[in-house]
């Protein structure tokens, strides 16, 4: 899906240059983003030439989706065919083995990757592992001339930091077809993301649909910000992106924004307002006006089959609830709202998670609060016992413009440059926040002034890949200057995908 048309790309002058005779730097100085856990030195280096194969040795249906996508990068960047083979006993000269161990020490995203001159070897615990191992593969091959991969020897052995690492997209306010969605997985997958959160409905649009309640779509779904026709994605479409996202091991997270942020589902159903009377359209970016009727039990009938509908369809454990910026519905009202609503989706096997505004509610420790704009809430969600996601606006809202000059964006929350995305500690923004309390990081984009795939790569791209590397790697390792380093080599990386990216003025891009 990615826009990887390496035959028509030119050759590029390469930090890692890959020559077949002599690699001009070792795996040490691999600009691997995020930055691997531990990285040992070998002498020489494995070319993925002719004969190379990648061999499976499992018989797990799901590493085969693996195994053929790795074959497939590979049989396109060089130009020659990469086959896969199964069943192997012993690793071979010349290829590429992929391989499932027991073994408790080794965590379940982990892996451990050794290359020597004749062969590599790629092993983790789980399928998840392998496939996190492959994206490292892919990065190393993705730094080399087309046509010529050249792997540094040595080994590498890598497990995240936090369990939760996610990217928002916001789907409401300007509508993004199936396809500019996997293109985005697609990227998230390299940076070893494994969450993508979509912000399923809002004011100004409801963006699924709901067999039970057919006029949220027909009605809500066809507008958006700036009066645009908007769209919505049949059950389906839907289904078919949370299966490719899965084969790419990203857990799909659906919101649906409530009681606030719900003009399109009030304006599609007269009876979820507490007048009785539908709402108009909304196509501005006004936010906090809209509630549901929260005292009304039809209201909760409807919740329970919005979000019914939505889990049968999304196997993954986590419900978002939204429960931001509902200025117009009174507190106790609120956490009526919320109360019941938790039992909803706990109801339909899901665990619910909320933006921070949830900790006004009874949470238990069951429960996700999204911190991104009150450290109050926070403290007070961690006091009853949930876990939090950290996602503050100022650092990681990635639809904030990086300065004064950039066109699209934002800047409510601040201007946020390459560097402020990454120059922040999830365990120095606030004393009551502890590492037992956050569950992970996640990088929200709202789509108030971002109409087309190429919008979210430029706001997302490079800042969410200095994210990933916050959620994925030790803090102890997290250096600007060095990161800066690693990330000018990306940018040929992600000109080689097509990426439209933003070429920060604080970054050496090769």
């Amino acid at each position: 899906m990615m826009k990887l048309y390496l035959s028509y790309i030119p050759l590029l002058l390469l930090l890692v240059s890959c020559n077949k005779q002599q690699p001009q730097t070792g795996l040490a100085n691999v600009p691997l983003i995020p930055l691997p856990d531990e990285i040992v030195q070998g002498e020489g280096a494995f070319h993925v030439g002719e004969r190379t194969s990648v061999v499976l040795h499992s018989a797990k249906p799901e590493l085969k989706n693996t195994a053929r996508q790795l074959s497939t990068f590979l049989s396109e960047f060089t130009g020659r065919e990469v086959s896969v083979t199964e069943g192997k006993k012993i690793f071979q000269r010349n290829t590429i083995n992929l391989k499932i161990l027991t073994d408790d020490s080794m965590d379940e995203e982990g892996y451990q990757l050794m290359i020597s001159r004749k062969k590599a070897e790629l092993i983790a615990s789980s399928p998840e592992g392998l496939y996190r191992g492959v994206q490292t593969i892919r990065q190393m091959s993705l730094l080399c001339d087309p046509g010529e991969i050249l792997l540094p020897a040595g080994r590498i052995t890598d497990h995240p930091e936090y369990e939760y690492r996610g990217a928002m997209l916001d789907v409401s306010r300007h509508f993004f077809p199936p396809e500019a969605v996997k293109d985005y997985i697609d990227l998230l997958s390299l940076y070893k993301i494994n969450m993508l959160h979509l912000h399923l409905s809002d004011d100004q649009g409801w963006r699924i649909e709901i067999k039970s309640w057919p006029k949220l779509t027909e009605t809500g779904g066809i507008t958006e910000v700036g009066g645009g026709e908007g769209g919505f994605y049949t059950q389906e479409e839907y289904t078919d992106l949370v299966k490719y996202a899965a084969e790419r091991y990203i857990t799909i997270v659906p919101e649906i924004d409530m009681p606030g942020h719900t003009n399109a589902a009030l304006a599609s159903y007269a009876e979820l307002n507490c007048d009785g009377k539908a709402t108009e359209l909304y196509t501005g970016t006004k936010v906090g006006f809209s509630t549901l009727c929260t005292d009304k039990e039809v209201t909760y009938q409807f919740v329970d089959d919005v979000v019914r509908e939505i889990s049968a369809l999304t196997p993954g454990p986590y419900f978002h609830v939204g429960g931001d910026e509902s200025h117009v519905t009174e507190l106790p009202d609120y956490n009526y709202f919320i109360n019941r609503v938790k039992k909803i989706v706990e109801s339909h096997g899901k665990t619910m998670i909320g933006w921070d505004e949830i900790s006004h509610a009874d949470l238990t420790g069951s429960d996700i609060a999204q911190y991104w704009a009150s450290s109050e809430n926070a403290a007070r969600a961690i006091e009853k016992g949930a876990r939090l996601i950290l996602s503050p606006a100022k650092y990681c809202y990635l639809d904030m413009k990086y300065d004064s000059s950039t066109v699209l964006g934002l800047n409510w929350a601040a201007y946020i440059e390459v560097d402020d995305a990454y120059a922040w500690k999830p365990l120095e923004l606030s004393e009551e926040i502890g590492r037992k309390d956050i569950l992970g990081i996640e990088s929200p984009l709202w789509a108030e002034t971002i109409e087309t795939l190429d919008d979210i790569e430029y706001l997302a791209f490079p800042r969410l890949i200095g994210h990933a590397e916050i959620g994925w790697s030790r803090p102890e390792v997290l250096d600007w200057e060095d990161y800066r380093n690693r990330l000018a080599s990306h940018g040929q990386y992600l000109d080689r995908l097509g990426v439209n990216f933003y070429r920060s003025e604080l970054v050496d891009w090769e």
